[in-house]
């Protein structure tokens, strides 16, 4: 039989299927390292992203908690203030430094003992004093306006002494009709000092130099690292004297007859409450209470010392004035100490 196309299919034969070429499947290539650097800044990105939404989500609400209990605060505050009601005694402290940036300040005190003169229902004004003194400057103005509160209001102003009414605290209860103390109480002080430091020997020691450029001969007064000329010593102690006698003057002012002078009063001693009697320093032994039950007649006792409010006390917490003890420190200022 012939092979040749005849135009019929061809017949099946036996054998082997024909052979059909093996598909792989292809193997992803690897990512390149710039791939894989710019995945990771992605997700590096992505995930501070986040925690800064978070953060910011958190310092908001510390803020919103910050306010709502700065105002809760202040609430409370006005709430707990006892309104006077009819005749008492009018209580103002003076506690602490007499300084124009602390508690016992002449901004805040004659703020309150205008408020307190002023009142109708206050029978008489009590400087409840535990103070070992300060700024005479502070003290000279509270002590000036007391003056003037009590001509204009007719009204009796005691001073009740505790522990410590010293130096500026005398001075200013000198002011005061009467002085009440206890008999232990530390009373007088009456003097003035500039108190400071010198370096000179120890940056001697040290090598080390001072170079202190200054216009005017006199700048340069009582630097604590250059030497104390005595013409500069006679300066300080002339401004000294003077200061002082104005706060002799103060006192004699005050005390007028009652004050029995010696050698010793103005020396810048201090005596026990006990001692102060019989100097004519003090009227009386008594607390605030015996003056308000027994001298005033007003046994209801209104405090209208000035109090921090809570924004002042956080700004000092966090250190709103933290350079101020170091300048003192360095200056060496004036004081009634």
């Amino acid at each position: 039989m012939s092979n040749l196309d005849d135009g019929r299919p061809a017949e099946p034969t036996l054998g082997p299927p024909p052979a059909h070429p093996t598909v792989t499947p292809a193997t992803p290539a690897p990512p390149s390292v710039d791939a894989r650097v710019i995945e990771d800044f992605a997700r590096g990105f992505l995930r501070d992203r986040r925690d800064d939404r978070r953060w910011r989500v958190f310092f908001r609400l510390a803020w919103l908690l910050l306010f709502v209990a700065l105002a809760w605060a202040l609430v409370a505050q006005q709430r707990g203030v006892s309104a006077p009601s009819g005749p008492h005694t009018a209580l103002i402290d003076v506690r602490g430094e007499i300084d124009a940036e602390g508690h016992a300040s002449a901004e805040a005190l004659n703020a309150a003992l205008r408020t307190a003169f002023d009142d109708d229902g206050a029978q008489a004004v009590v400087l409840r004093i535990n103070s070992p003194g300060g700024s005479p400057v502070q003290a000279g103005l509270i002590y000036d306006e007391l003056r003037r509160l009590k001509t204009l209001h007719k009204k009796k102003l005691y001073a009740v002494c505790e522990e410590l009414c010293a130096s500026a605290a005398y001075y200013i209860a000198a002011a005061a009709d009467e002085i009440y103390v206890d008999k232990a109480s530390i009373i007088g002080s009456i003097g003035v000092l500039m108190d400071g430091f010198g370096f000179t020997g120890t940056m001697q020691k040290l090598g080390v130099e001072r170079r202190l450029i200054a216009a005017g001969e006199n700048k340069g007064l009582l630097d604590p690292f250059s030497p104390l000329s005595e013409a500069h010593r006679a300066y300080a102690q002339a401004m000294v004297n003077q200061i002082h006698r104005q706060f002799i003057a103060v006192v004699k002012e005050g005390r007028g007859k009652r004050l029995k002078e010696t050698p010793e009063t103005f020396s810048g001693l201090f005596w026990s409450g006990e001692s102060a009697l019989q100097q004519g320093l003090a009227d009386h032994l008594g607390s605030l209470d015996y003056v308000a039950r027994e001298v005033v007649k007003a046994e209801e006792v209104i405090d209208y010392t000035p109090k921090e409010n809570v924004a002042e006390r956080l700004a000092k917490r966090f250190g709103a004035a933290v350079g101020a003890g170091a300048a003192k420190a360095i200056s060496g200022a004036v004081g009634l100490r």
